[in-house]
């Protein structure tokens, strides 16, 4: 009984309660947008980008794991592969990790 006449006094006594309420969903939203949003736009940005940049010669790596040197880019957001000495894959664009094909590059150049 004690328990409920003071949550109801405490209830009924406070003033301005919404405006809180209100900015600490705004202030979630806001951590929300920068810690989730923003970095994954930057990073789809930054796909964009190396898929739009690539070209004959260079060594990728696809989202499933095939190793392979760009022979031809086609018209159609398609790259003929060459996963080995006269065998070519037609892939996606799309189909292309970043992260991959960039670490594969790197352990290249140190050799």
């Amino acid at each position: 009984m004690f328990y409920l006449n003071s949550v109801l006094l405490a209830a009924g006594g406070q003033q301005g309660g919404g405006m809180v309420q209100l900015v600490m969903m705004g202030a979630i939203i806001l951590v929300f947008w920068l810690f989730m949003i923003r970095p994954q736009a930057k990073k789809a940005k930054e796909q964009k980008k190396f898929v739009d940049n690539m070209q004959k010669g260079d060594k990728i790596v696809t989202i499933a794991g095939i190793h392979g040197v760009i022979n031809k880019i086609n018209e159609d957001n398609t790259i003929q592969l060459e996963v080995s000495p006269g065998s070519y894959l037609k892939i996606e664009k799309s189909s292309v990790s970043m992260e991959w094909s960039a670490a594969i590059n790197k352990s290249s150049d140190k050799k």
